[in-house]
């Protein structure tokens, strides 16, 4: 169906069909439609387009190094994360897999579930604004995920370069003791 006024209108668009390599999910896809431009301005765009995908540039054994380091920085961080989350007394994380995510459970003190209880909160939202406003630690409640019934907890990410990710396994367990000390 035409649009009227539209005629000479010329449109490029783009659409991302996924995320990137860089401690995104996936790897980079997507398209670009072209409507109403110049045949020779199109096949300009394909060529430029198409030209970075060749694999037998010399870039290319240095995209597969870093590419590799990326993943084995990823894979250590998430061992960092869950292990570091594990030495918390009350705390434990399964291993994170499949995700850039670790779901740790919490184990809350007795006047905590009663004060979520009074205020009408989850448990695990008072821990994660407690989190947010103790460290700057910013996590996710995991009653927001349909976690089973009684369960508490938060969902946390292993994407922070590693000095930083150690730093703030510190701050969630310095967090954990002021929290239970708070509710105790």
């Amino acid at each position: 169906m035409d649009t009227p006024g539209c005629e000479n209108l010329q449109l490029v668009s783009f659409h991302s069909t996924s995320k990137g390599l860089s401690g995104e999910c996936g790897r980079r896809g997507g398209y670009m439609e072209l409507h109403n431009i110049d045949p020779y301005v199109q096949t300009q765009l394909y060529k430029l387009a198409s030209s970075g995908l060749c694999a037998g540039e010399e870039s290319y054994s240095q995209f597969l190094r870093q590419e590799l380091d990326i993943y084995l920085s990823l894979k250590r961080r998430a061992k960092s994360l869950t292990d570091g989350l594990n030495a918390i007394d009350g705390i434990s994380s399964t291993a994170a897999e499949g995700a850039m995510y670790a779901f740790p459970r919490v184990d809350m003190p007795i006047k905590a579930l009663e004060e979520a209880a009074r205020t009408g909160q989850t448990p695990d939202n008072i821990y994660c604004m407690s989190l947010l406003e103790e460290t700057g630690i910013c996590v996710v409640p995991v009653s927001g995920f349909g976690q089973k019934e009684g369960r508490v907890g938060f969902r946390t990410t292993f994407l922070p370069q590693e000095d930083e990710l150690d730093k703030a396994i510190v701050e969630f367990g310095r967090h954990h003791k002021l929290f239970c000390d708070r509710y105790s």
